[in-house]
């Protein structure tokens, strides 16, 4: 037996239970991990709540990130033996291969011996984010060195690996934030320039960063009435990469600044990158560099442990964290 976290209905946070559940031996290709640390997802949040795009039979388990020590590993598992310490990479569905619990149980190909550097906490708030961002901006806009990108919901754990990478590769991110409470972490963080959307006027200070250069790459998971100012914002040939829909407004479509600048508009989910082993590998390779010099660091908002999971998605869906919520058993 072993304790994980399951839902019986869809709801709030409070439909979520810590229950003791008999255990399997890991399949062929599989690892089992018994986990020291969680990352939490917006996905998961949606998941619980019957938003998401996965329908789970109920009742169901959620999670995609963890970090711990391998417990054992099925047939035909080389790579990984019982005692190392992995994180991993998100699967592409949680409902068969969920992560919130005391044992975990994963596809080999997406567990990763992480840098020994990192903790657990830390393990645990890698690959979402920085997958999320890499495969937006690296694999997708091919940002480069002074490039313009433009961060939305730049306080998220996405947003500030989004920052991170930029940086790393010689760009200049401009993060957007709801007000200016977050501007001088944020500025911290990496960011070059911040603005504050209930403060400032983007466009104006957009016009004002970037000049006649405008903006080459949006990385926006939000949507609604603010692609019309982002779009006027963007030089001609740019990029709008869109991976979420936060606004709850509709979403116009720009059609004569898209058509005059020649844009694209790119909608984007990280299952591109996961379910691609060669562009997984690459965006590993990549990561993991990261991790290694230092140009990458996983922002941790709060830590919360595992028998306050319902407190930590209270909090996931508060917005006001500053980075990665990670849960710790």
């Amino acid at each position: 037996m072993t304790r994980v976290v399951r839902f019986h209905e869809h709801g709030g946070p409070e439909v979520l239970r810590i229950e003791d559940v008999d255990t399997r031996d890991p399949g062929r290709g599989e690892v089992q991990i018994r986990v020291k640390a969680l990352g939490l997802n917006r996905a998961e949040a949606l998941l619980r709540s019957g938003n998401y795009i996965e329908t789970p039979p109920l009742p169901s388990g959620l999670g995609l990130e963890a970090a711990g020590l391998v417990e054992a590993v099925g047939a035909g598992v080389d790579d990984f033996v019982p005692g190392e310490a992995v994180s991993v990479v998100p699967p592409l569905s949680m409902v068969r291969w969920p992560a919130y619990g005391e044992l975990a149980t994963f596809p080999a190909r997406h567990v990763v011996k992480h840098p020994p550097s990192l903790g657990w906490e830390a393990a645990a708030a890698v690959w979402m984010q920085y997958l999320t961002a890499y495969g937006a901006l690296i694999d997708l806009a091919r940002l480069r060195r002074g490039d313009f990108v433009v961060i939305t919901a730049a306080s998220s754990s996405v947003g500030l690996a989004a920052i991170q990478i930029a940086r790393k590769v010689g760009a200049t991110p401009i993060a957007v934030t709801r007000t200016s409470v977050k501007r001088q972490a944020l500025l911290d963080a990496g960011a070059t320039h911040v603005i504050a959307l209930k403060e400032e006027d983007l466009p104006v200070r957009l016009a004002e960063i970037t000049g006649p250069t405008g903006v080459r790459v949006v990385f926006d998971p939000i949507g609604g009435p603010l692609f019309e100012p982002l779009t006027a914002a963007m030089s001609p040939g740019g990029i709008l990469i869109e991976y979420g829909g936060l606004s709850p407004e509709p979403t116009p479509f720009p059609l004569f600044t898209v058509l005059s600048k020649c844009l694209t508009l790119r909608g984007y989910l990280v299952h591109e990158i996961i379910g691609d082993p060669v562009r997984l590998e690459a965006a590993k390779a990549f990561i993991l560099g990261g991790l290694a010099s230092g140009s990458l660091r996983p922002v941790i908002a709060r830590t919360f442990p595992f028998d306050q999971i319902v407190e930590a998605h209270r909090f996931l869906e508060s917005n006001e964290q500053f980075g990665k919520i990670v849960v710790t058993i």
